[in-house]
């Protein structure tokens, strides 16, 4: 299978509430080059501004890959054209900010873990908020290119894993199977293939059934509050949860629960 020049990377399909990003280069194990980061922008910016969509899953195309990250080929033939080097985050660069910078995005992410999901794109996978993997290998092989893992890497994995077995991973580019990030807790659950679809469905069913608004607020109030002092968490400002607060599904829910009936969620 050969690519279409000029052709999509990334195939975008809502369905229900449900928004379905699917990197879509197989034919070289979905590698990510600037013309998809330059899709997944305008795709993330819409999933967060379409109040229909409740939730995203995060996927690779085919049974082999999520993805092996980024294209470097593509960075071979940059860096002999002249082009700036890379380094941490991508301000300035095609499909800024992208997942692994949109701290403010509050839609929830669902990782779809199938295959290989290497350098760039298991960055993605530790950017997002559930992950459901089957035959999934994980690894940031970055030092042994010459690279860092600068999507975030360095930075997620030591505060997701404890810091010496981060280090292990992050210094030598080894790779960890999925049960092995299950047991770090990097993955919510490891299925066998056949199940896979099926359990994140689950997954989205259950978030879907969740009030919207109050999933994101409690997204942004989990997420900016982890490094703050449990007081301050406390007595912080938080955008969605102000919303949440004053909106009609925190009179809907306890309503319908009185009725004894399923709420009818308007997400305002």
């Amino acid at each position: 299978m050969t690519e279409t020049p000029g052709g999509p990377r990334v195939r975008y399909e809502k369905k229900g509430h449900v928004a379905h990003v699917t990197l879509d280069r197989p034919h070289v194990l979905n590698a990510m080059d600037t013309r998809m980061h330059e899709e997944l922008a305008v795709i993330w910016d819409d999933v967060e501004a379409d109040d229909d969509v409740r939730v995203a899953v995060l996927t690779g195309a085919g049974d082999r890959s999520f993805s092996v990250g980024q294209d470097l080929k593509e960075r071979a033939r940059l860096n002999a054209e002249g082009a700036p080097p890379t380094t941490f985050g991508s301000r300035g660069r095609p499909g800024w900010p992208r997942l692994t910078e949109r701290f403010t995005l509050s839609k929830p992410v669902v990782a779809r873990g199938n295959g290989y999901a290497l350098g760039g794109d298991f960055e993605l996978v530790l950017a997002c908020d559930i992950v459901i993997a089957a035959h999934a290998v994980f690894a940031l092989p970055e030092a042994q290119l010459g690279l860092v893992p600068g999507a975030g890497g360095a930075f997620r994995l030591a505060r997701q894993l404890p810091l010496k077995a981060a280090m292990g991973y992050l210094l030598t580019g080894r790779r960890m199977i999925a049960a092995m990030a299950q047991h770090f807790g990097l993955v919510n659950e490891v299925v066998m293939a056949d199940q896979l679809d099926r359990r994140v469905e689950e997954w989205t069913n259950d978030l879907v059934r969740s009030a919207p608004i109050a999933v994101r607020a409690i997204k942004e109030a989990t997420l900016a509050s982890l490094d703050m002092p449990l007081e301050e968490a406390f007595t912080a400002r938080y955008t969605w949860e102000e919303k949440r607060r004053d909106s009609d599904d925190a009179v809907e829910g306890p309503r319908a629960f009185a009725e004894k009936r399923d709420p009818v969620w308007s997400g305002r």
